[in-house]
């Protein structure tokens, strides 16, 4: 609940002491007055993609730019998403995969500032499934792929292994198609189900969680019965999805903004082609009434925005989507702070303001539990006791 006049005391990037009351700092600390300003726990989106922006150059950029742009595309996108509040981020599948590990941890070592990362590096897909690669001359997919392409449950458990081996915190599998692969089909079960659960099982044996992107109710289900611990998306589930939901105690990442980025971007046209167009179209008005039950049904929902699809920054219009789905104010907020923590298995070091936790926070003017929209404008941010913005 929220509290006012307190001190909070930073000391090596972590909250050493919350105080009652405006506590003069000692000699040689640093002051900074946020006295008028609405200070929260640093947010946490559970799904970007750092190292990509959908433009209509997007699919030219996957056979025209180097690891080098790459890293420095990742680099300026998450500083953005560290200016608006979030210092935490879980990046969900790289073309440059190893880019996108020496980028977090460069951030953790300290040597450049940016949010906390983890990565799952390149998705796990089925040959022709979304993250295979698609859409170019048989030769160029060939010269492209398939690091992260697997068929089989032998083949699957070593694409997992693949990607704990080159760094990955977590498992990401595409469970069904997606509204930007580039076929008319493609929202339906894409894995055997013996195939999702050797990818599950081997993330867990080699103590890494598992989520899956997926749209169609088939395949939403098939991976929360295989054991992933998380879905992306979720777009066609049911009251009977919700369920199984519950009983796997499995969490729901709805990307809200992906949806509504790419309906807009089918109605103007440009960047889809026909057949992504078409499913946009149909998707992303799914997304929002999803969620709205979903959270009838009493699901756990963790704030993710799959951004890269929509503009890096634009982040925090998750929140009123969520809110338009039928989400209180706190709700959403706490789906991106404590709630986002428990998900990431960090809730003893993020996600509330607390002694010994780190120092990542944010503040905005005026009261986000009144007006949500305020989250667009955070204007003071700290992670790792560093201030990021002021």
């Amino acid at each position: 609940a929220p509290t006012t006049a307190k001190t909070l005391i930073v000391r090596d990037g972590k909250i050493e002491a919350i105080r009652d009351g405006y506590v003069a700092p000692v000699a040689g600390a640093k002051l900074v007055d946020l006295k008028a300003k609405t200070v929260m726990p640093g947010l946490i989106d559970s799904h970007v993609h750092l190292l990509s922006e959908l433009s209509p150059s997007s699919q030219m950029n996957e056979v025209t730019k180097e690891e080098s742009d790459l890293a420095l595309d990742g680099l300026v996108n998450a500083q953005k998403a560290l200016k608006a509040g979030f210092t935490t981020v879980v990046d969900l599948g790289a073309d440059g995969h190893h880019t996108i590990f020496a980028l977090r941890d460069q951030f953790a070592s300290g040597r450049l500032m940016g949010p906390r990362i983890l990565a799952a590096g390149a998705a796990i897909s089925p040959t022709g499934g979304h993250a295979d690669v698609h859409g170019f001359r048989e030769d160029v997919m060939h010269v492209m792929g398939p690091e992260s392409v697997c068929n089989g449950v032998d083949d699957c458990r070593r694409a997992v292994r693949e990607q704990v081996k080159a760094g990955a915190n977590i498992i990401k599998a595409t469970a069904t198609g997606g509204v930007l692969s580039n076929t008319a089909s493609g929202l339906s079960q894409q894995f055997f189900d013996d195939e999702l659960k050797a990818i599950a099982d081997t993330a867990h044996l080699l103590g890494k969680t598992a989520t899956a992107h997926a749209h169609g109710k088939g395949g939403i289900e098939a991976a929360l019965r295989a054991g992933f611990d998380s879905i992306e998306h979720s777009s066609y589930a049911d009251a009977e999805t919700f369920a199984l939901y519950k009983a796997k105690n499995a969490c729901l990442v709805p990307t809200l903004l992906a949806g509504t980025t790419v309906t807009e971007m089918a109605k103007v046209g440009g960047t889809l082609t026909g057949a992504q167009a078409a499913k946009a179209l149909t998707v992303g008005p799914l997304m929002v009434n999803m969620l709205g039950r979903a959270r009838e049904a009493g699901v756990c929902v963790v704030f993710g925005t799959d951004t890269g699809v929509s503009r890096h920054g634009d982040n925090a219009r998750e929140f009123e989507l969520m809110v338009q789905a039928g989400f209180t104010p706190t709700e959403a907020l706490r789906s991106a702070t404590v709630g986002g923590a428990a998900h990431l298995g960090l809730s003893d070091q993020i996600g509330t303001l607390a002694p010994g936790k780190a120092a990542d926070l944010v503040a905005v003017t005026g009261d986000p539990l009144v007006d949500i929209s305020l989250m667009r404008k955070i204007e003071f941010v700290m992670v790792g006791g560093r201030i990021a913005k002021e």
